[in-house]
């Protein structure tokens, strides 16, 4: 039954931020009664669906739910007391929720009425399912994840600078599949000056969500006439330092585009830019950049995921861009290692996802 839940969670990706993905489902005499999810931040949350579902048959029931109820007033109500008052007598948690808001003072609400609580259900499936909202709520920062396209030798480019296309339809559909779910897409001013990308969400069986457009941009070089400023499909952040020219900001704030400065230096600071984002309420930020940009970033330890695209190709050329540039790690001991490793064949192509191991003695 948890793990019903937490599939049904997963019908709100990319439609709930800044709030968590959470299922719940409602047992009586050993039969679903009713479902429901989080559909959307301001909207009933998953329990409040599926008791208005359930109607009288949620009292004396178990009610399995993905994350610890909400125990404050939001734009709604605190479902604790919502499934008190429905006299459900029992309730299985996945995983407690980190908001300080929360942070078991539902379940105490709960277990204060005499309902029979069970947590740790599942735990480590519903942590994974609430990446990006563990990341923004216990840190402030958004959840990173560093996306690649790239040939069998490591080249995200020829040597003459065609990218176009190195992996196949299928692998450039999943990345529109990741874009509608993340709540910002991140490149660097090189790719925007390069390719004048949309940076939008193009699927076919539904309507996409654009997300946010991020261009690193120090100097505040962005054509005022490339489609991040003109095409209005999304909003467009451009991330600049202290030393940019007054008059590009102004003229990047005129034509509609919103600027933040991070950073006094000659490049943009990173982490200062992430926690500008989670205070816009940014929680995730998926970074389609070159290797200066990803490089940074995992300098930085702000990357959390990365998807690899890797095409059956060998271009070769020691001048062909890669992933990763900037200065690299001087040591072997000091390389971003990934763990969680999942492969998926996209037709010909092969996406390689894994977490960045965090570890403490590097």
């Amino acid at each position: 039954m948890m793990a019903r839940a937490i599939s049904l969670a997963r019908n709100g990706l990319g439609r709930t931020s800044p709030n968590p993905l959470v299922g719940a489902v409602i047992v009586r005499d050993g039969r679903i009664v009713a479902e429901g999810w989080h559909r959307k931040a301001g909207t009933p949350h998953a329990e409040i669906h599926a008791l208005n579902m359930a109607g009288e048959l949620a009292r004396g029931a178990t009610v399995y739910v993905s994350l610890e109820p909400c125990a404050h007033y939001g734009r709604t109500g605190p479902c604790a007391k919502a499934l008190v008052e429905a006299g459900v007598s029992r309730v299985v948690v996945a995983m407690m929720d980190p908001n300080p808001k929360v942070a078991g003072k539902g379940i105490a609400i709960l277990q204060e009425a005499g309902i029979q609580v069970t947590t740790g259900v599942l735990e480590q499936e519903a942590r994974q399912l609430n990446e990006v909202f563990l990341k923004w709520m216990t840190t402030g920062l958004p959840f990173v994840a560093l996306k690649t396209a790239m040939t069998l030798d490591g080249k995200i480019a020829t040597a003459a600078g065609q990218s176009q296309w190195i992996t196949n339809e299928a692998s450039r559909y999943e990345t529109h599949r990741l874009r509608d779910v993340y709540d910002g897409i991140l490149v660097g001013i090189n790719t925007a000056l390069a390719d004048n990308p949309a940076l939008t969400t193009r699927l076919k069986e539904y309507p996409g969500r654009n997300p946010v457009r991020i261009v690193v941009d120090s100097r505040a070089r962005l054509p005022l006439e490339s489609k991040l400023v003109t095409d209005g499909a999304a909003s467009t952040i451009v991330a600049v330092t202290a030393g940019a020219p007054a008059d590009r900001l102004e003229a990047l704030r005129s034509a509609g585009a919103e600027v933040i400065v991070a950073g006094s230096g000659g490049q943009v600071d990173m982490h200062s830019l992430m926690e500008q984002l989670g205070a816009m309420k940014i929680s995730s930020v998926l970074v389609e950049g070159g290797g200066s940009v990803n490089f940074s970033l995992l300098q930085a330890g702000l990357v959390d995921r990365v998807y690899a695209f890797i095409a059956p190709k060998l271009v070769g050329g020691r001048d062909a861009l890669t992933p990763v540039e900037g200065d690299g790690f001087r040591e072997l001991s000091h390389a971003v290692e990934l763990e969680d490793i999942q492969l998926r064949q996209l037709g010909s192509d092969v996406l390689l996802t894994g977490i960045v191991k965090r570890n403490t003695e590097k």
